[in-house]
C-alpha cells in the first residue's frame, strides 16, 4: 500500500513541475522566447543552387520553436528590404549537425526580379518554418537563424 501511495506522490510532484513557467520539467519550455544573437561572421555565403539566386534575409525579427509530436517545428519571420522577396527558407548550416549543442539555419530569400516599393515593414514581412525531428534535436541545446544584419536565438 504505500509503495503505489509514494509512487503517485512522486509522479504528481514530477507532473506539477509542468505548471511553472520557467521549470525545465515543462516540456512547453523547452525552447524559450527567441532573442538577438550575434550574427556569424564565419557562415559562407548564400548558396548556389540551379534555380533563383537566393540571399540571406536582411533582419530576423521574430523565432519561435514549437515542441510537435516527434520533434519541433522552428518558425522564423524576416523583413527583406522591399517588396516582393520569395522563395524564402531555413536552410541548415553544417549539414544540419549541431556545433557544440547549437543548431545553425540561414534564412534565405529570393529578391524581386525588379525594382519594388519599400512600404510598411508589416506589408514585407516573411514567415517560413522547418521541421526538425527529435533524433536531429539530440544534444542540442540553443537553435540559431542568421540573417544578414542580425540573428535571433532560442534556448533550451
Amino acid at each position: 500500500m504505500k509503495k503505489p501511495l509514494i509512487a503517485a506522490m512522486l509522479t504528481g510532484l514530477l507532473v506539477s513541475g509542468c505548471g511553472f513557467r520557467q521549470s525545465s520539467f515543462n516540456p512547453f519550455n523547452w525552447f524559450g522566447n527567441s532573442k538577438p544573437a550575434a550574427a556569424s561572421q564565419t557562415s559562407v555565403p548564400a548558396r548556389k543552387a540551379a534555380g533563383p539566386v537566393t540571399e540571406l534575409v536582411q533582419t530576423v525579427t521574430a523565432l519561435k520553436v514549437e515542441q510537435v509530436p516527434g520533434g519541433a517545428l522552428i518558425h522564423a519571420t524576416g523583413l527583406p528590404p522591399t517588396q516582393g522577396w520569395w522563395n524564402a527558407g531555413l536552410v541548415a548550416e553544417n549539414d544540419g549537425q549541431p556545433v557544440k549543442g547549437v543548431l545553425t539555419y540561414r534564412f534565405e530569400i529570393t529578391p524581386p526580379p525588379g525594382d519594388t516599393r519599400a512600404s510598411t515593414p508589416q506589408s514585407r514581412e516573411v514567415t517560413v518554418a522547418t521541421y526538425v525531428s527529435d533524433a536531429q534535436l539530440q544534444g542540442v541545446r540553443q537553435i540559431t537563424v542568421t540573417g544578414s544584419a542580425n540573428a535571433r536565438s532560442s534556448r533550451r
